[in-house]
């Protein structure tokens, strides 16, 4: 085997995720018969056929199959020492890739990238906005440097480390205003209205009204809070909200908010990074940002997992 490179690698990567020449192309930001080109080359030079072709779609062979999770780890590996050599310094810079739920993105990022910026000018962030279980996948696969989710994810290989926690509220319309406030009981039976299944906040929202899952009949589901609240607006139904979410998604919207009585629903938002990060002691600070961001304070004996 000769003239592999880590290009080719890459591209083969992107290939082995997409299932598709165009789309690999795009996410590599290359012409697609420059990325054609790049995978024959990695063939000839490997010695062997790593697709499966057609005009719609590409697969793997079996070599292709055998050899996608070794060039992950390749690639994982070299991405690492490249944060090993950042980590080394005294200034934060290059590179941070960061994934945040659809709940948090629209609400914390914009402190978290201005504060960030100010902090540490010489950093290059790179958002990534996906359901959890994406996340966990791209981190683990060393695509992303951290991510921030609602805890916990059990995921042995990560480190977790909670920020701070946020309560629920009770979004209702408007004429709704100064009525009693439903226990959770009262709760399943009326109509809930939803994020869609991936949501790790829809399965909060069920477990706080002891329901396995809505009934068929009653449930509505949205990819948005955004979605979410201008029903309820509409005399559709009522939904919970996190508290971050409110000024920005309650603003233009005829609702009524409620907190609801002890034990109020609540969430943990947290940071993950791989256990064996070089860049675990940076991430800890940035944890902090984080905090500062969300106008909060960071429990103690608040990580868990960490090595050392």
């Amino acid at each position: 085997m000769a003239n592999v490179t880590m290009r080719q690698l890459r591209y083969f990567d992107a290939l082995a995720r997409h299932g598709h020449f165009g789309r690999a192309a795009e996410a590599s930001s290359i012409s697609q018969p420059a990325l054609s080109m790049q995978i024959k080359e990695l063939e000839e030079a490997l010695g062997g056929l790593l697709l499966e072709r057609s005009a719609r779609q590409v697969a793997l062979t079996r070599f292709g199959e055998e050899l996608a999770p070794r060039v992950r780890d390749i690639l994982r590996s070299v991405d690492e020492l490249g944060d090993f050599a950042r980590a080394s310094q005294d200034r934060f810079a290059g590179r941070l890739r960061i994934g945040m739920i659809p709940t948090i993105a629209p609400y914390l990022l914009p402190k978290i990238t201005k504060n960030l910026t100010r902090m540490h000018p010489e950093l290059d962030i790179r958002v990534r906005e996906t359901m959890t279980p994406r996340l966990i996948q791209e981190l683990v696969e060393g695509r992303l440097d951290t991510a921030i989710v609602a805890l916990p994810v059990s995921e042995p290989s990560l480190t977790e480390v909670a920020l701070f926690d946020e309560k629920f509220l009770l979004v209702r319309p408007g004429s709704d205003e100064g009525t009693p406030v439903p226990s959770r009981e009262m709760m399943r039976e009326m109509r809930l209205l939803l994020l869609e299944e991936g949501h790790c906040f829809r399965d909060q929202a069920l477990s706080f009204c002891n329901m396995q899952s809505a009934p068929p009949r009653e449930m509505l589901d949205a990819n948005s809070l955004s979605t979410l609240v201008q029903m309820v607006s509409a005399g559709i139904g009522v939904t919970l909200i996190p508290e971050m979410a409110v000024s920005v998604e309650t603003r233009s919207a005829s609702v009524s908010l409620s907190r609801f009585r002890d034990p109020e629903p609540s969430r943990t938002i947290g940071m993950v990074w791989r256990k064996t990060s070089p860049l675990a002691r940076q991430l800890l600070q940035i944890s902090e940002v984080v905090c500062l961001s969300a106008g909060k304070a960071r429990p103690r004996q608040a990580t868990r997992g960490q090595r050392g």
